[in-house]
């Protein structure tokens, strides 16, 4: 009996054990699973920052008419930070007027007859802030403006700011500049084609009308060379 009592205390122990150990097992594998949620998650905040970042950015083409202002407008909390980015793709000699207006209808940047340019400010007061392209100084000419708006979220330092948010805010502004300089190239390259195809039209024509001139000076020249050696007869 003592025996079989030593025996099935030493089984009970082992079972006790076993589920101590499977116990420790399984709540080593629920904060291995909660750690790795909570990795998804800080994983998942990165990328929805990162995409929260990138559609910050919003691009626009427009075709502005002879004496026509466009005027556009966002609405920012004080310390928002916008930037405005524009290039003029077509038209004139392709120059347009910008300027920028607070709340108050106070100019807080303007450009005279600028091809492209960007601008940057933080808004000092809660409102809406418009910007306007104006072709009021062309008569005849309408123009086609591209322009690209950046607004960065002003957000008040907790005191424990996570270093790769900031290195994701930092990429998604460098990826930003980098689009920017792509749609100026397509811009230019556009322009320049047009240029080109036009430049082409002007000296493919240009050659025609110098056929027929030639043409005709040879015909007279002809014309006036036979007559010259005719022999007139008097009867």
């Amino acid at each position: 009996m003592f025996k079989i009592s030593h025996l099935n205390y030493w089984t009970n122990l082992e079972i006790t054990q076993s589920v101590g150990k499977i116990s420790t097992v399984e709540n080593l594998v629920l904060i291995s699973s909660f750690s790795l949620q909570t990795s998804n998650m800080r994983f998942l905040l990165v990328i929805f920052t990162f995409l929260s970042a990138i559609c910050l950015v919003a691009a626009h083409t427009i075709t502005i008419p002879a004496r026509v202002k466009e005027c556009f407008f966002e609405e920012l909390q004080v310390d928002d930070k916008m930037t405005i980015t524009f290039q003029v793709g077509d038209g004139g000699q392709l120059d347009i007027d910008f300027l920028i207006s607070d709340p108050s209808d106070v100019v807080v940047q303007v450009a005279k007859k600028e091809t492209t340019g960007t601008y940057s400010f933080t808004a000092t007061k809660n409102g809406r802030y418009t910007y306007c392209f104006s072709n009021e100084m062309s008569t005849v000419t309408e123009k086609i403006v591209s322009f690209n708006v950046h607004g960065v979220v002003h957000v008040p330092d907790s005191g424990s700011a996570d270093p790769l948010e900031n290195e994701i805010r930092e990429l998604a502004d460098n990826l930003a500049a980098i689009k920017d300089e792509q749609e100026y190239i397509v811009i230019r390259e556009q322009r320049h084609r047009d240029t080109a195809e036009s430049t082409n039209d002007r000296v493919k024509w240009w050659s025609i009308f110098q056929f027929f001139v030639l043409f005709a000076v040879c015909f007279w020249q002809v014309f006036y060379l036979k007559r010259f050696f005719e022999v007139k007869r008097v009867v």
